[in-house]
């Protein structure tokens, strides 16, 4: 834990040079940039001040022109252990640490974790059409999109090798020969694959009816169109210490309402006008982990997607949660995000 952690927060308005001032007083090389509320805005460093003022800008510009707006957190129900291992796979010396609301509640600091490898059973849905992406996909199935020097599901598989995950299920259905065809039976990554043939579209939750057996452990499912920096242990880990039968990754989405908002209260008395207020919300991220008792409820071999399942367990009174991705996240789907994604690849993957 860092000590006096406040003593480095400062509003957006703060001008880069006032900042500065901050960053040399902590003398911890980061700075938090909070609202009112204490809500993390984003974060500073000394690097990214030293490459505003190379690029031109000047000190007296507000600090919002210069922070990472979208920096790696943790949460506050996570153990240190979990901190460690995000800090570790992000190359970060520190890490705001954020409560269910998104405020800053502390700030920790970098010591190395080791990587064991783990029998955990990984399933990549990886049958998309992929229609958004035409004529891409006419030819080339959507998890075999290149990004950056390799397809898009290579990166997947990578990650998931990386952090000792090595027994995966990729589910097919078009062009599925061309990904069996490249990835084989996976030993050039270091994992193992298990190949789950759709003969019709199964939907998001419907292919896990063609697993083997049934798990004994929880399963990781993933759609295999994303591009992230997630830490699958850190999210299994939540879901385990949360005690939840299904845990959805969610990302975090905002959005600014164009006028002023009144909340009316009895006898329509204006009780609050709030102008252009920024709604925030949590958006389903594809990433899930399921208990193995939860695989009863999907159907053999018929459609069967992951909302139906989320909400067949919720009726059924189980107990679902939600995990805040803040890591890196694209989702290809759409011909703007494949090319958004290309252009960050070798930032955020080389």
């Amino acid at each position: 834990m860092t000590k006096n952690w406040r003593d480095i927060t400062i509003r957006p308005d703060t001008s880069v040079h006032r900042a500065w001032e901050v960053l040399d007083r902590g003398a911890i090389q980061i700075a938090l940039v909070v609202d009112g509320d204490c809500h993390l805005l984003g974060t500073v460093t000394d690097g990214d001040i030293r490459r505003a003022v190379l690029h031109g800008k000047g000190l007296d510009i507000p600090i919002t022109e210069v922070m990472n707006a979208n920096p790696t957190t943790g949460l506050a129900e996570e153990t240190f252990d979990s901190w460690q291992r995000t800090m570790h796979r992000h190359s970060l010396r520190h890490l705001p640490i954020l409560d269910t609301r998104g405020c800053v509640v502390d700030l920790v600091q970098y010591s190395m974790p080791l990587e064991p490898e783990r029998s955990t059973p990984v399933v990549i849905m990886a049958g998309g059409l992929g229609t958004r992406l035409r004529p891409l996909t006419e030819v080339t199935p959507k998890p075999m999109i290149p990004v950056g020097p390799k397809p898009v599901l290579e990166t997947i598989i990578e990650n998931f090798a990386e952090q000792g995950f090595v027994n995966l299920f990729l589910c097919l259905n078009y062009k599925g020969e061309m990904i069996r065809g490249h990835f084989g039976d996976g030993e050039r990554l270091g994992v193992n694959i298990t190949y789950l043939h759709e003969d019709r579209r199964l939907g998001t939750a419907g292919a896990l009816s063609l697993l083997p057996q049934r798990p004994q452990e929880p399963v990781i499912v993933m759609n295999g169109d994303l591009l992230t920096k997630v830490d699958f242990v850190r999210l299994l880990t939540f879901h385990q210490q949360q005690g939840f039968v299904a845990t959805m990754a969610m990302r975090e989405h905002q959005q600014q309402v164009p006028y002023g908002v009144l909340k009316i209260g009895d006898g329509y008395v204006v009780d609050e006008l709030v102008e252009k207020p920024v709604e925030r919300y949590y958006v389903n991220a594809g990433i899930y982990i399921l208990e193995p008792q939860t695989l009863d409820l999907v159907p053999e071999q018929k459609f069967y997607d992951m909302p139906t399942l989320f909400n067949s367990l919720m009726d059924k009174g189980e107990k679902v949660g939600g995990f805040p991705l803040r890591d890196y996240w694209v989702d290809i789907g759409r011909v703007e995000d494949l090319e958004r994604a290309s252009a960050e690849f070798s930032e955020m993957f080389g």
